[in-house]
């Protein structure tokens, strides 16, 4: 699986330790930034690991800042993503299981190192179960190209 992965400078440090985690698990990370600790804007990292979905350059991606947040926000705004704020196993794996998510949003400042390699697990490792669960996901792709026709 080929997997993009960004931070802010908040980040920077949990993000170096994730692709290292990535490719021990047999995985591509692309580095989508930051890359060094100075300060950088969350929605310039969020909208580069974004577009390579939107692209089809990647499977999945992940993304890193102070609480995550910003970067689901950020993140949410591209076509075809599905971009969830993960805090625990169990955030890692249903938003896998249930909703689809391709871009994984995590906390720096919330989240420990063993916590955080636990989860990136799940989530690889997480298949969607489709069924009921498809039915919902379109519903959502189906508001987006809704609204997306609308803009300008």
């Amino acid at each position: 699986m080929k997997i993009a992965i960004g931070s802010d400078h908040r980040g920077f440090e949990v993000k170096t330790k994730i692709i290292e985690h990535i490719k021990k698990l047999g995985h591509e990370a692309i580095d989508c930034g930051a890359h060094d600790c100075g300060a950088i804007d969350y929605p310039d990292i969020a909208s580069a690991v974004s577009e390579k979905i939107v692209h089809g350059d990647v499977d999945r991606g992940i993304l890193i800042c102070g609480s995550g947040i910003g970067m689901a926000i950020t993140a949410n705004k591209f076509p075809g993503v599905r971009a969830a704020t993960c805090h625990d196993d169990l955030t890692a794996e249903m938003s896998r299981r249930h909703n689809n998510v391709n871009v994984m949003c995590l906390s720096a400042d919330l989240l420990g190192e063993r916590l955080i390699d636990r989860m990136v697990d799940l989530w690889i490792n997480t298949a969607f179960e489709k069924g009921r669960h498809q039915r919902r996901v379109d519903k959502i792709s189906e508001v987006e190209r809704r609204f997306s026709k609308d803009k300008p």
